[in-house]
């Protein structure tokens, strides 16, 4: 790994990209369907992605103790055969979780991790909460500059979300310990290159500590 690491610095890969002075907390798609055993989505076999709950928990405690905007994303589809999921259902069944009327109730917010009423929410059909949403107008609209993202998936909708944030201008700082996945692998290799190309991954304590401070 360390062999790794080093052919990605040489290369020039993995430079800071560094904070911004206005930072917003972005909850990704946390709800029960990622923590529940027998759910088609769920991550708990994974110590580090059952761990990524409390995380987020201490998180929201820090943005709330100093104001700093929340904003979250959560998936629905209403359309009965799916098809407000376009071509994403073909390859992943597992997003019937998030289907109108839908019995099993994977759906529902994390206890301790849901949104308040002056909090942002944007609802998305596919990875990205950037796509086919309001979100860039809204955090433009907070005047915005850093995201502070978490959430689940890591190798899905964090990592397309966080792809997008930077091309749209937002500074990513991805919380690795606050983000999930159904592996150790799969979690780590996004993360390796997430940092490697498009944002900064950070600890939960330095995340924690900016947004304690909240905007200078």
């Amino acid at each position: 790994m360390a062999d790794i690491v080093e052919s990605y610095r040489s290369s020039g890969y993995g430079n800071k990209m560094g904070w911004g002075s206005r930072p917003a907390l972005l909850i990704i798609d946390v709800c029960k369907a990622y923590w529940t055993p027998g759910s088609p989505l769920d991550i708990s076999d994974n110590p580090e992605g059952a761990a990524s709950v409390d995380v987020m928990r201490r998180l929201l405690a820090a943005a709330r103790s100093s104001n700093s905007p929340v904003v979250w994303s959560q998936v629905s589809y209403s359309h009965p055969d799916m098809a407000d999921a376009g071509l994403f259902w073909k390859k992943a069944r597992t997003l019937s979780v998030w289907q109108k009327g839908d019995s099993r109730g994977l759906d529902v917010c994390m206890e301790g991790l849901e949104p308040a009423a002056k909090d942002t929410v944007v609802v998305k059909k596919y990875a990205s909460a950037f796509f086919g949403t309001t979100l860039y107008s809204e955090l433009q609209v907070l005047n915005i500059d850093t995201l502070v993202i978490c959430g689940v998936s890591t190798s899905g909708c964090v990592r397309a979300t966080t792809l997008d944030a930077m091309q749209h201008g937002f500074r990513p700082m991805v919380v690795g310990t606050a983000c999930g996945d159904r592996t150790p692998e799969i979690q780590n290799a996004n993360l390796f290159d997430l940092n490697a190309k498009y944002a900064d991954v950070v600890s939960e304590e330095e995340a924690a500590e900016k947004l304690k401070v909240g905007w200078s």
